[in-house]
């Protein structure tokens, strides 16, 4: 599943959280270590009423275990899902939290979001140095896809990174994120995306919305500038 996210692929998170939260473990005690990704998957897929569902029982769940890192994570998801005026207040306050645990890999999954957060409503400069944090604690982890990921938002940030495996952004995406994207690039709409790859458009925006910091660009015009070249 962890997989699955760090690749972007949030549908997958949910459904397999589903099928696992309708089988004989639904009621395992550790599935609640998931709720977190399901809503954060459930979020950026635009799906409410999944995300409000798991997120009374996690928020439950975090404030009685009064721990730190569970804490962090509630307040990660709050940002999510906050105002643009309180969004910032809550990334930072996660963020003294992670300082009281010992979850590296948490910490950076937080400043990841949180430096998406800011290159989307501060600018480049505020969000750099939360991405290049993320990236660096990532690459000691051996988190290659979360990696990945700082790195495209690196680069959307104006930070110069290099792609270890390859010179070519379209290489940093998923198969389904390339096939979004070679349609893109030749003007379809969302809605006529979804319609050749059966897929909803809510999908295909999530998928764009990925692959963009991954090659580097900030909107759909952008996209001019690739050549796919029949891949």
């Amino acid at each position: 599943m962890i997989l699955d996210f760090g690749l972007g692929r949030y549908e997958a998170v949910l459904d397999r959280v589903d099928r696992a939260m309708a089988g004989p473990t639904r009621h395992a005690f550790i599935w609640r270590y998931c709720w977190a990704d399901y809503i954060e998957a459930a979020v950026r897929v635009g799906d409410r009423q999944r995300m409000s569902d798991r997120l009374r029982a996690y928020t439950e769940w975090a404030e009685a275990t009064r721990q730190a890192v569970p804490l962090a994570v509630l307040h990660r998801i709050r940002a999510l899902l906050a105002s643009d005026d309180q969004a910032g207040g809550l990334f930072e306050r996660a963020l003294a939290l992670h300082a009281e645990g010992d979850q590296p890999f948490d910490e950076a999954r937080t400043r990841l979001v949180y430096g998406e957060w800011l290159r989307r409503h501060r600018g480049r400069a505020e969000a750099r140095s939360h991405l290049q944090r993320a990236k660096e604690a990532f690459d000691r982890l051996g988190a290659a896809p979360w990696s990945a990921r700082a790195a495209g938002e690196l680069r959307a940030a104006g930070v110069s990174v290099p792609n270890r495996a390859t010179d070519d952004p379209l290489a940093s995406l998923t198969p389904q994120e390339l096939q979004v994207v070679r349609l893109a690039v030749t003007g379809a709409s969302n809605r006529e995306i979804a319609t050749q790859l059966f897929l909803s458009p809510r999908t295909v925006a999530s998928h764009l919305y990925n692959a963009f910091p991954k090659l580097g660009i900030t909107s759909r015009a952008e996209l001019a500038r690739l050549t796919p070249g029949g891949r």
